[in-house]
């Protein structure tokens, strides 16, 4: 691994050891001339090794990664032998790496090992042997006529799929669906799908791969069995089957923890961002291209206003997007001026993706504005990236857990389609934009195209794709605002202009620590503890090294 932050140790003679090393451009292992990990706690026996050791989140040390709330990619490997004065041992085969979000104070409550709980998940369903999958199944809550809260949710993935299962919703369906319903499975999203998965459209638990399941604070749950409550619910599993495998056959889903026991207040899920469809768009051979959704002003002023007008709590944050996503960031503005990042992460990794929780609860008032920005690397792509539902497609979402819970689904929005097709040069379509598809009728080059081939036809330089940049992120928005059942508040389908932020919120600098300052705090310490205690607990005289 080139340019990583790496640290060495292992027990040589009953003498535990930790040091400070790094890799240069050409991996090359090097000893850091300024030493910043420190060893808490080793113990060794004829089985195991087990290191414990802090560090400042900021070191001063070039050669050290500054800790952020951003995932974190931690690389390990170990050598049967110590590293003494032979010097390096190669590891081998004996390596790996983990995807981690060292700072995200979550899992700090102990729950009864006694909680009921029920699983919803698929029975023997085919996977086809193409690259993406999105499997339907409809389920109904076991639960009825009496309030309970579910306080924990964990994936159920079946062994050996822990790759091939990269996501899975839980959807609210509408109330007036009966145990018909419950013999459909069905490929999402497909023409021939049953009309009522449609009715379908509230998110209620959110999933994705490289998460370990979701815990609710302690004072917040999700409420079931009541009229209001979930009844019959969507699950969606997209499969990821890139090398295109024959003959599989998937179980994996969803177990939900629950007690009657009731917390204070019932928990939602506001799905926003951009409105996935193909006026998502990002040119080839862009090394970084931002991409906003806004949940407007309009949109949650309408909905807090008739609901909640002393606003939301949000306390946790799932950032979403697809294969060319980079970076992702949750903005929120009020009154022009730009508060603290709600959630981001400039290192997004497309495996792990998971709730953030929130280190203090943010409260969303009415006339907010929110934005989801989201950074795409598309130097490898000879032609455009359309938003979709492939993870070859791109998505620009955050899922916002939040109580009390209101009747917002959706917050979304999508910029102004003819302004895209103006800058290509389009003059003319035969249609009204508002059906769709629509074919172009002028200029000569594009005539009788559609959107997508007149993009795609379209001369894409590195310089056309900043300028078009530049363009998208100015335009127009059409707001998408959604409640449950399918309905939708009056903001839904207007055209709104995005925010002019008269004061931008400006971040403090990172200060590095001195040797005389106290060490990491102490949730993250633990953290550290644990990490090393798991991923080395089986591991004889290690050190990680690459």
């Amino acid at each position: 691994m080139a340019s990583a932050d790496i640290v060495v140790g292992g027990v040589a003679r009953g003498k535990p050891y930790l040091q400070d090393y790094f890799t240069d451009a050409n991996r090359a292992l090097k000893r850091d001339s300024q030493q910043d990990y420190h060893l808490e706690y080793a113990m060794e026996n004829s089985t195991h090794t087990i290191l414990a050791f802090s560090r400042e989140l900021h070191t001063c040390d070039t050669n050290d990664k500054i800790i952020t709330e951003s995932t974190v990619r931690v690389i390990w490997a170990y050598h049967h032998k110590d590293m003494g004065e032979a010097g390096q041992n190669y590891h081998g085969s004996n390596r790996g790496s983990k995807s981690l979000r060292l700072l995200n104070p979550e899992k700090k409550n102990v729950l009864s090992a006694s909680l009921s709980y029920f699983d919803l998940t698929n029975q023997d369903v085919f996977i086809p042997d193409k690259d993406t999958t999105y499997w339907c199944q409809m389920f109904k809550i076991p639960i009825h006529h009496e309030k309970h809260h579910v306080i924990k949710v964990e994936p159920v993935i079946q062994k050996g799929h822990e790759n091939m299962v990269h996501h899975i919703l839980l959807y609210q369906c509408s109330s007036s669906l009966n145990d018909s319903v419950l013999d459909y499975g069905h490929e999402c999203y497909h023409p021939n799908m049953p009309d009522f998965f449609f009715t379908c459209e509230t998110i209620i638990v959110a999933w994705a791969i490289g998460g370990e399941g979701f815990t609710y604070p302690p004072h917040v749950g999700l409420s079931i069995g009541m009229p209001a409550d979930p009844q019959y619910v969507l699950m969606e599993v997209h499969y990821d089957n890139p090398s295109y495998i024959e003959g599989l056959v998937d179980n994996s889903g969803l177990r939900l923890f629950y007690t009657p026991d009731l917390r204070k207040y019932d928990a939602g899920v506001i799905e926003a961002g951009l409105w996935v469809s193909l006026f998502h768009n990002i040119p080839p051979g862009m090394p970084a291209f931002m991409s906003e959704g806004h949940c407007t002003l309009e949109c949650l002023e309408e909905a807090l206003d008739a609901e909640r007008p002393s606003g939301i709590q949000v306390f946790a944050v799932l950032l979403h997007a697809h294969l060319a996503g980079r970076a992702i960031r949750m903005r929120h503005f009020r009154k022009s001026e730009e508060l603290k990042l709600l959630a981001y992460d400039d290192e997004f990794d497309f495996n792990f993706q998971e709730f953030q929780y929130l280190q203090e609860e943010r409260t969303i008032l009415p006339g907010d504005n929110l934005i989801t920005e989201c950074r795409y690397n598309t130097t490898n792509r000879t032609r455009m990236t359309w938003g979709g539902l492939s993870t070859r497609n791109e998505m620009c979402l955050s899922y916002l857990l939040y109580y009390p819970r209101i009747n917002l689904t959706r917050c979304a929005s999508i910029p102004d389609i003819m302004e895209q097709l103006h800058f290509i040069g389009v003059k003319e379509i035969y249609r009204p934009v508002r059906t769709w598809p629509f074919i172009i009728k002028s200029p000569k080059q594009y005539k009788n195209l559609s959107f997508m081939d007149a993009m795609n036809k379209f001369k894409w330089s590195r310089s056309e794709g900043l300028s078009y940049n530049e363009l998208v992120l100015r335009l127009p928005v059409n707001v998408r605002c959604s409640k449950t059942d399918s309905a939708e508040w009056s903001m839904q389908g207007m055209t709104a202009i995005p925010p002019e932020i008269e004061r931008p919120y400006r971040t403090e600098p990172e200060i590095c620590s001195s040797e005389s300052s106290s060490y990491l705090h102490g949730s993250l310490l633990l953290n550290l503890l644990f990490i090393a205690c798991v991923v080395l607990s089986t591991l004889r005289n290690s050190w990680p090294f690459v």
